[in-house]
């Protein structure tokens, strides 16, 4: 009911121009498909999500392994870190997007009077294009990341002492320790974090449509808050559901290749 049926109904509503009003809904066949492949506005929407996923995959994957690893050889104060690292993930978008939004103010806001007392011009955040998308990817590394440093340090935990110790018999130093112990025993964790965040960075949706709302000149929209757009805003649920499809075969095949790659680095 809740699966099966969603995918059936929005695959047939794809083939036709139903409106979000309950007018039109007639049979218009592979038309819808054919706009949104010939539509720029998809391609570029498109392309910020690939921007997106790019900017944020890799940072999030090194970051949180740092982060862990820092925590697992004994940082002082472990509590306080653990804490710190992972509190912001428990945070909802809301609160998330309303406190970057005061720090990212022009004016009264916390980064641009910083910037301001040391010499150096007001920056927009938010309204610029080029600034908007570093901006979203700053403030979803920082909320997103504590996650994936609970992964690592889960996993890093599991590594048997044993192995350790007949390494520190052989003269590994703590270096060689990391490159040739730690790094290939949490293979597998990368390789879920790997696969996990791409998969969530294309879908990406709520901080972009809450901080920029598409931004300037729509330089920060992404795929999904084009579908939001034209389904909710334009009321072409018909067309939005084109597009869905289309993206979500994308994935289909980012998914399949991520799994190959990923299966061969591991054998």
């Amino acid at each position: 009911m809740f699966l099966l049926w969603p995918i059936v109904s929005g695959l047939w509503m794809s083939l036709t121009n139903q409106s979000l009003t309950g007018s039109g809904a007639g049979f218009t066949g592979l038309s819808n498909y054919a706009e949104a492949l010939a539509d720029p506005a998809v391609w570029q929407s498109l392309w910020n999500t690939a921007v997106f996923t790019i900017a944020t995959a890799a940072p999030l994957v090194v970051l949180s392994f740092v982060m862990a690893y820092l925590v697992y050889v004994g940082l002082p104060g472990q509590w306080l870190w653990r804490m710190s690292f992972f509190t912001p993930y428990l945070l909802p978008v809301s609160v998330v997007t309303a406190l970057w939004q005061w720090m990212f103010q022009p004016g009264f806001g916390l980064i641009n009077s910083i910037l301001t007392q040391l010499g150096f011009a007001e920056i927009g955040f938010l309204d610029q294009q080029g600034v908007a998308m570093f901006s979203i990817v700053l403030v979803t590394i920082w909320w997103t990341v504590g996650f994936n440093f609970l992964l690592y340090l889960s996993a890093l935990q599991n590594i048997p002492d044993h192995v350790f110790e007949a390494a520190q018999l052989d003269g590994a130093g703590p270096w060689r320790r990391l490159v040739s112990i730690i790094v290939p025993m949490v293979n597998k964790t990368t390789i879920m974090i790997v696969m996990l965040q791409i998969l969530a960075s294309l879908k990406v949706f709520e901080q972009i449509y809450l901080l920029t709302a598409g931004g300037p000149r729509g330089s920060t929209r992404s795929v999904l808050e084009y579908i939001y757009d034209v389904g909710f805003s334009g009321y072409r649920l018909g067309y939005a559901s084109a597009i869905s499809y289309l993206f979500f075969a994308l994935i289909v095949v980012v998914a399949v290749v991520q799994l190959r790659i990923m299966n061969r680095k591991e054998h």
